[in-house]
């Protein structure tokens, strides 16, 4: 027997949460699958601390957000600066007891849309019908793995996502591949761990690590909410120079609170070089393009994602009528696809919407534009 709801929320991150609940406050029948959160909790380490601030939330009302729960809580926001993971993972279980939001962790293993409604075949045998359809994949089917590193065994090389144990790297060496945010504090992390060496490569300089601001996020996202297609509206020129803002605060400017982490003599920063070759035997050793040659225990691969929707696995069947571009689903101004009923908010909708919608400041706005959209039968 199949089940039938009016809306299926396939993905309980933020994104997916964000909008399940807003739509069940606008009396939305609702079913949500997935692991609440199950990116985060697996796939980032416990160490790990957030870029944002408590400005930065999941509801749509306004009512139930970051700041709110740490006032319920009696949390002063200087008591968490940064803000560990673990806290901003409270208020997210916080968020769906207040909403009422709850997550059936079976997996969608196919989704299929037929006559104008869908069926999601689950793990179990199951499926739910459903009118509509929210898909928010998590950025794990994303990761980007450079060529070279494709011959190397896992238990050598492996994303940072996948990378959230450190326990068995004391007095080991470890390769980190990338500069931004991850890389360093993977690093780190590392290095908190009893790291003998980490060595650090990237192809740029050596970012800056200062405290900074992302308000000037806000009003990119609210003119999103304003305007309809605001920043596709927007000439290449405007959007290159928003683009360039988000990169100079959010990748080449990295987090004060890494630098006394980093700064002892295990600690050694290849900037302006890549790995051109790396082998696993007699001992795992790569190559960079400088020449110097690094024997290592671990590569960790801090090289970000990339969009590609064919990747997700439970939309194969629908692959054929998404229509898409550089990987990126084609998206209207309410985060719905080519496939009328099926919406794709979050990382995958960063080309049409702008890079702000890859964050979690993204979350209210989206939950608002999707279920506006779904209200007016759209």
């Amino acid at each position: 027997m199949t089940d039938r709801t009016e809306l299926l929320v396939v993905g309980a991150g933020p994104y997916g949460v964000a909008v399940a609940a807003h739509a069940m406050a606008r009396g939305i029948g609702t079913r949500v699958l997935g692991r609440a959160m199950g990116f985060w909790t697996d796939n980032m380490p416990a160490g790990m601390f957030l870029r944002s601030g408590p400005d930065w939330h999941l509801d749509a009302s306004g009512i139930h957000t970051f700041e709110a729960f740490l006032e319920d809580r009696d949390i002063a926001p200087a008591e968490i600066d940064p803000v560990p993971i673990s806290v901003f993972l409270d208020y997210a279980g916080w968020f769906q007891a207040h909403k009422r939001v709850s997550a059936d962790d079976r997996m969608v293993e196919r989704l299929e849309e037929a006559g104008g409604s869908f069926v999601a075949h689950l793990s179990d045998g199951g499926a739910i019908a459903a009118d509509r359809v929210v898909a928010a994949p998590g950025n794990r089917f994303f990761r980007h793995v450079p060529e070279w590193a494709a011959a190397l065994p896992p238990e050598v090389v492996a994303h940072t996502c996948d990378v959230v144990d450190f326990d068995d790297v004391s007095g080991g060496r470890v390769l980190i591949v990338g500069g931004r945010q991850n890389a360093y504090e993977w690093a780190a992390l590392f290095g908190d761990h009893g790291a003998e060496r980490i060595d650090i490569v990237h192809r740029h300089d050596v970012p800056d690590f200062d405290r900074v601001s992302w308000k000037f996020v806000d009003r990119y996202v609210e003119r999103t909410i304003r305007t309809p297609g605001w920043w596709r509206s927007l000439d290449q020129a405007r959007r290159d120079e928003i683009a360039h803002e988000f990169w100079r605060v959010g990748r080449l400017t990295l987090e004060w609170w890494l630098t006394p982490r980093i700064s002892d003599a295990r600690f050694h920063r290849w900037a302006g070089a890549s790995v051109v070759d790396a082998v696993a035997e007699p001992r795992p050793t790569v190559t960079l393009s400088n020449g110097r040659r690094l024997e290592v225990d671990r590569i960790v691969l801090a090289t970000g994602y990339r969009a590609d929707i064919s990747r997700v696995p439970y939309l194969e069947a629908l692959a054929p009528r998404l229509a898409t571009s550089s990987g990126f689903p084609s998206l209207d101004h309410t985060f719905q696809s080519s496939v009328a009923g099926l919406y794709l908010p979050g990382f995958v909708a960063t080309q049409d919407f702008g890079p702000f919608f890859g964050f979690t400041k993204g979350c209210p706005a989206a939950a608002t534009l999707v279920v506006e959209d779904l209200l007016a039968g759209g």
